[in-house]
């Protein structure tokens, strides 16, 4: 046994921590990883007391799945599937019930769930040391696994086997301890770290799966050098490990890099592992480091959600929301160091009970109805690990209905990112009004390409034009190159939210070589109207001439536009040959006249959205379905419009969003199904964009201040004076009242 630990200096901002000089004693009494034997105490109390309370439901609830599980054999298959096939699965679903199965045999003190962990884990010793590399290695770039495909499922095996393991030790004979050891955990350890030097040292969230495991190996097992490389790196040098990614990963406000999916998957092993740390040497005050940002990225992966789902940027899966295993652990974790009766809503809302010392304390709040409502807010999340690559805007309201609308003036987000600088999404009653694809993916359905991403995420669902932002040429933001977009973020000129709404702008001019590109939004309340508008200003500049596109992808039946089409009734065609156009059927084209160009679509959730664009008619509006080129169905057949300009410099695409009337076909009936809105002009003074819009015989203007900085901005507009405090203001200038 290794008593000699040494010293572990932590760095944040440049600036050296104390010393920490570890404790001479062994580590902790088994478990000691999440659980521990207080918590055991505790919780057995807890169970025992009360069989009503949510805490004893959860563990019946549980015992009673792993009971049904564990009467069946116990099968260790020989790997050979990819992502989604059979054995994958079942290695899977095996790392799970060992979990859960430790968890009970604490609980209820009855041998035959560690007895049952004890013989899983000695048939995977018997297997491991006869495996090679996984046969399926192949199909991906990425670092292979022995048990599975790629080392990243190999990590999250290990992260809760070796918890399992924890569980049950001190059940197992000295025997049975050497054989587990020695053939299956130190070697899956090894293999997890040295043996993929290139994952473990990752700052990505493979290499956080990795360093959780290979760490928390390292407190059950005794080594303490496993856990230094697993905080600082193989070398120990402090240049990859936990605490860089710590550093790295999350921006001050606890935004993750790759976005709110990948922060959402992440999660689990950053809380894991730290909670580990805190159980074993709580003089690393891991929960304090960064200014709490393990706290800040559990309470940013919330504020990234909507209607319980996760904003879906970059490589998304749409159906993730915040009922997910990750975020239960992280809400979890999160009020049992904090308190907040806020989280507790979540907690309500995710309707899980981990049975755990800080589950426990969950469990036993919503017993008293201790909760309060968890207030979701307009944030602008800087990116980057300084906060100052770009932000990821999140906008909300209230008026007439829950809305949120998405802004991404933020960084690349590594091999996970889109190209798609400036985009933005819309939400209203509970569903995706102005959408992004995500990824092009069926997880885990081995049928379809093995359940790997497929190959239109990087034919069509990375490209910009895929999303709602300007494609220039026709060509994808920084053509397409990952390691150009990561270098390379937008500008966030400002955020503001004020009783008017919420506005923000961004911009950059690396995307495209001599173009800038600069987008303007602003959600703004219509309280005397009960509902919202959404004035979005792209301004594109350019030193030579180019073809724009700006596209708008919505969810819904087209009802209405308000110019007349003409429509490809015949024959389909390609919009383009490469960089996502050529999966784009064209299937109407336009160019309104001056003026007012509507575009109207009624959503699953019975109402109507209008965009309202102001044109000078030089546009042409293409009208396109995702579905061209794509021989094996792999794309979703979702609709989208596309603004075009040609040969221009420079050129404005100003707009506005517009929710109204409702469709009730059950009652069947039918109420505003046309677009409120009979005017709508644009003027710039100096610094302020002045937009003026009538809407249902209200005429409103609204200010926005875009100079560099905000004072109080006296100015006229038709002859009459306004004063304008901060960046949005919002005016009435006429109301249909008068």
């Amino acid at each position: 046994m290794n008593l000699s630990r040494g010293k572990t200096y932590f760095k944040t901002a440049g600036v050296t921590a104390s010393a920490l000089l570890f404790s001479l004693n062994a580590y902790a009494a088994h478990p000691n990883l999440v659980i521990t034997n207080d918590d055991v105490q505790q919780m057995r109390q807890a169970i025992s007391t009360n069989s009503e309370s949510k805490f004893a439901t959860a563990f019946e609830l549980l015992k009673t799945q792993v009971d049904e599980q564990i009467a069946l054999p116990i099968t260790v298959p020989v790997p050979k599937d990819g992502g989604g096939g059979y054995t994958h699965e079942r290695h899977k679903k095996n790392y799970q019930l060992m979990y859960n199965a430790g968890v009970i045999y604490q609980l209820s003190k009855d041998e035959k769930y560690a007895n049952y962990v004890r013989d899983m884990l000695l048939a995977y010793a018997e297997l491991y040391p006869t495996l090679d590399v996984h046969p399926k290695r192949k199909v991906k770039s990425q670092n292979p696994g022995k048990l599975f495909w790629q080392s990243l499922n190999e990590a999250m095996w290990l992260v809760y086997t070796i918890q399992a393991y924890d569980l049950i030790h001190n059940s197992l004979s000295a025997k049975n301890i050497k054989t587990i050891e020695d053939d299956l955990l130190r070697p899956i350890s090894l293999f997890m770290s040295e043996g993929q030097p290139s994952t473990f040292n990752k700052v990505h969230n493979h290499g956080t799966w990795a360093t959780a495991g290979v760490g928390m190996a390292g407190y059950v097992l005794d080594e303490p050098e496993w856990v230094e490389k697993s905080l600082f790196d193989l070398k120990k040098s402090g240049k990859g490990g936990f605490v860089k990614q710590l550093e790295m990963l999350f921006s001050p406000q606890g935004y993750y890099n790759e976005g709110p999916y990948y922060q959402r998957f992440a999660l689990l092993p950053f809380v894991t592992f730290a909670k580990a740390i805190e159980n074993n040497e709580p003089e690393r005050e891991i929960f304090q480091y960064r200014d709490g940002i393990l706290l800040k990225a559990i309470d940013t992966t919330i504020q990234l959600s909507y209607n319980g789902l996760f904003f879906p940027i970059n490589d998304a899966i749409k159906s993730k929301g915040i009922d997910t295993i990750e975020l239960v652990q992280g809400v979890t974790a999160a009020y049992g160091l904090t308190n907040d009766a806020g989280y507790l809503d979540i907690a309500k809302k995710q309707d899980q009970i981990i049975l755990s010392g800080d589950g426990l304390k969950v469990a036993q709040a919503l017993d008293k109805n201790m909760q309060k409502p968890y207030k979701f807010k307009s944030v602008a999340f800087g990116d980057g690990n300084d906060g100052k690559q770009g932000a990821l805007v999140v906008m909300r309201s209230d008026v007439g209905g829950d809305q949120a609308l998405l802004f991404k003036p933020a960084a690349q987000g590594l091999g996970h990112g889109h190209f798609d600088k400036l985009t933005w999404q819309f939400y209203d009653k509970g569903n995706e009004i102005v959408s992004d694809y995500g990824a092009a993916r069926f997880l885990n359905v081995e049928a379809k390409y093995g359940g790997r991403y497929l190959p239109e995420n990087e034919t069509y669902a990375k490209h910009t034009v895929a999303h709602n932002t300007v494609v220039v040429d026709e060509t994808t933001h920084f053509n397409a190159n990952v390691e150009v977009g990561n270098n390379n973020y937008p500008t966030l000129n400002y955020f503001e939210t004020n009783k008017y709404g919420t506005v923000s702008s961004g911009e950059i001019s690396t995307a495209y070589k001599g173009v800038n590109l600069e987008r303007t939004l602003a959600l703004v309340n219509l309280p005397e109207l009960d509902s919202t508008i959404t004035v979005d200003i792209f301004n594109v500049d350019a030193t030579k001439a180019h073809k724009f596109d700006l596209p708008l992808h919505y969810k819904g039946q087209l009802i209405d536009t308000s110019f007349k089409l003409a429509g490809n009734t015949q024959q389909l065609s390609a919009l383009g040959d490469k960089n996502g156009y050529q999966h784009l059927w064209l299937k109407a084209q336009a160019t309104p006249k001056e003026g007012l160009a509507k575009v109207t679509w009624l959503n699953d959730n019975g109402r109507f959205y209008t965009q309202t664009s102001l044109v000078k008619g030089d546009e042409s509006f293409l009208f396109t379905q995702i579905g061209a080129n794509d021989p094996h169905f792999n794309l979703r057949n979702e609709n989208g419009f596309i603004r075009r300009v040609n040969k221009a410099k420079q050129h404005k695409f100003i707009s506005i969003l517009e929710p109204h009337g409702e469709y009730n076909p059950s009652k069947e009936y039918t109420l505003e199904a046309n677009s409120r809105v009979t005017s709508l002009k644009y003027t710039e003074q100096g610094s302020l964009l002045l937009v003026e819009v009538d809407i249902k015989n209200n005429t409103y203007l609204v200010a926005i201040n875009k100079s560099d900085t905000v004072t109080k901005n006296t100015f006229t507009y038709q002859n009459k004076a306004f004063t304008l405090n901060g960046r949005l203001g919002v005016y009435m200038m006429k109301n249909n009242q008068e």
